[in-house]
């Protein structure tokens, strides 16, 4: 079973995270950011994953530090998870439309952090959620997951579509390139490995 749990406590926030890869779309999700737990648990849906999430952060400040700190902690779950990355598929695209909006998300599981974010026309807050953390989100993920992501919001007008498109879509690139293929009996790279 690739599953990985995690604890992680700094001065602006205390997690504590399982993420079960082979799951069946199962949450506990509380954040204390209502939008934001909302997005995680489409993500998680979605991807047929298992994620609990408890997260203690100084919202009373503001949401980043919870939002970029989950981030972290989901990359660096999902890197564990992965192990020795034999059999994966690896890449996935996917196209998500949410009523009126569009959204694709690339991945590539390589052992090489890089993002590409083109989002554009969200509104700076969906309810009291700040928008701009999406991007922030993302980053950390990519950073310690280590992989290359892809993000473009082709069209939209209503910001929770966008986002909410975007996430499904993440759930499952996230499922499609992390699956086993069993007649695949090796590390997808002709390098041999994927660091």
């Amino acid at each position: 079973m690739r599953k990985h749990e995690i604890k992680r406590e700094t001065a602006e926030t205390k997690i504590n995270l399982v993420w079960n890869l082979d799951g069946a779309g199962k949450t506990n999700i509380q954040t204390g950011v209502g939008f934001f737990d909302h997005m995680l648990v489409l993500m998680t849906k979605h991807g047929r994953f298992d994620l609990d999430v408890n997260c203690d952060g100084d919202i009373e400040v503001d949401q980043h530090h919870t939002v970029e700190d989950i981030g972290i902690v989901l990359g660096q779950a999902f890197y564990q998870c992965l192990g020795d990355k034999v059999g994966i598929e690896r890449y996935s695209t996917i196209t998500i439309p949410m009523d009126e909006a569009l959204a694709t998300v690339s991945i590539d599981i390589s052992g090489r952090p890089y993002f590409v974010y083109r989002v554009e026309g969200l509104k700076d807050k969906v309810g009291q959620f700040d928008t701009e953390l999406v991007e922030e989100f993302f980053q950390a993920f990519v950073s310690h997951a280590k992989v290359t992501l892809h993000i473009r919001l082709e069209y939209g007008s209503n910001t929770h579509h966008m986002i909410e498109a975007i996430f499904k879509a993440f759930g499952r690139v996230l499922h499609a390139a992390s699956r086993i293929n069993e007649n695949w009996q090796e590390v997808p790279s002709t390098k041999g490995f994927l660091e």
